[in-house]
């Protein structure tokens, strides 16, 4: 299944390898009855020793290749967690090639079964039985965990309070193919904002809740999954939201150099990275910014840097910091990268923010 990607997503996993985090507790499987799981999606938890107060959730979802084991390895997300007290769940894919359902009609329906059914009784379990607040409940992923984002905030909108979906295509683009098509992977599959529209509100019919608030990351040399699908993911979470296909702002170099981000309200964001295949690298902290963590706590979360993290340089002035590294003259905005193994962007933060080194290969102008 999605034979295609498995070369690109190998040659992203040997480059992941220096990545590895440090966190503090062990990853468990869950064996216990979760409720409606058709597929037997593999259900990984990590639970940091000091818990926030309410207790937020982040479901991250690993690519073709990947598994639950090597998204906990190669991302920050356990770190961070061990800092501000979240969970994570770290769905593992059940079958050959790692990949998820994304094109079933199961999948790709309110309590239909499929992968997305699975993930959804992960959520409901957590809430459940670890106390997780159910207005602090958030889905990201790559490649096919991107697509299986976009899945479940098409498919559970009630679950998750906003999704950051890394190199994906739009919910419904791969609908009743056996498994993979060129017409949605090349990016030929063009729709109207109405139709992409349409095709999330099919999933639950009738649902008027809230829905998720979606940010999308796509590198424009990205040649398994092409480009062409951020624009029709811009055009569906914008027309689901009731926001215009305009931006509302555009800003270049940001977060860092060759990324443009864009706006559309409050409730869209997108990130075009330009010359960055498949995928875009993980921005753990721009993601939980963008999920509103850390929220308040009722005990006090650590706010050292991982042990595994090499130490930073930071000049305090009256414009901010600077970072380490090698790296052009000139100031970073709120939330951009100033530093990293290779980076040659700016190294100083703008005023109220100081660069904070995240892994070895990023550093970041924080508030």
């Amino acid at each position: 299944m999605y034979r295609v990607l498995l070369p690109a997503l190998t040659l992203l996993l040997s480059s992941w390898n220096g990545l590895v985090n440090a966190a503090s507790q062990p990853l468990t499987q869950i064996s216990a009855n979760i409720g409606p799981n058709p597929n037997n999606v593999g259900m990984f938890l990590y639970k940091p020793a000091k818990l926030a107060s309410p207790l937020p959730l982040i479901v991250a979802i690993h690519q073709c290749t990947g598994s639950a084991q090597g998204y906990f390895a190669s991302t920050q997300y356990a770190n961070l967690a061990d800092q501000y007290g979240f969970l994570v769940i770290y769905p593992n894919s059940p079958r050959s090639g790692s990949c998820f359902d994304v094109n079933t009609p199961q999948t790709l329906s309110h309590n239909g079964g499929g992968d997305s059914q699975g993930i959804a009784s992960m959520v409901s379990y957590a809430i459940s039985t670890y106390g997780v607040d159910s207005t602090k409940v958030f889905v990201t992923g790559t490649s096919s965990g991107a697509m299986m984002t976009n899945v479940m905030a098409g498919s559970y909108p009630n679950l998750f309070a906003a999704a950051s979906a890394y190199s994906g295509v739009p919910f419904g683009c791969f609908a009743g193919s056996s498994s993979w098509n060129s017409q949605c992977s090349e990016g030929q599959l063009i729709k109207t904002a109405e139709q992409w529209g349409d095709e999330v509100r099919a999933a639950y019919p009738g649902y008027t809740g809230p829905r998720p608030k979606m940010m999308l990351w796509h590198g424009t040399a990205d040649t398994t999954l092409y480009y062409a699908n951020y624009g029709e993911e811009i055009k569906e979470w914008t027309d689901v939201l009731g926001m215009s296909q305009s931006p509302t702002t555009t800003t270049q170099n940001d977060p860092q150099s060759g990324y443009t981000k864009t706006t559309y309200g409050s409730v869209v964001v997108g990130y075009s990275a330009a010359g960055v295949g498949h995928t875009v690298p993980v921005h753990e902290t721009i993601d939980l910014a963008w999920f509103g963590i850390p929220f308040s706590s009722t005990g006090t979360p650590t706010t050292t840097l991982p042990v595994s993290t090499p130490p930073v340089t930071t000049t305090s002035s009256s414009t901010g910091s600077t970072g380490t590294g090698t790296g052009t003259t000139g100031t970073q905005s709120e939330w951009g990268q100033c530093g990293g193994i290779g980076w040659t962007g700016p190294m100083s933060c703008v005023a109220g923010t100081t660069c904070q080194v995240i892994n070895a290969y990023y550093s970041q102008c924080l508030p």
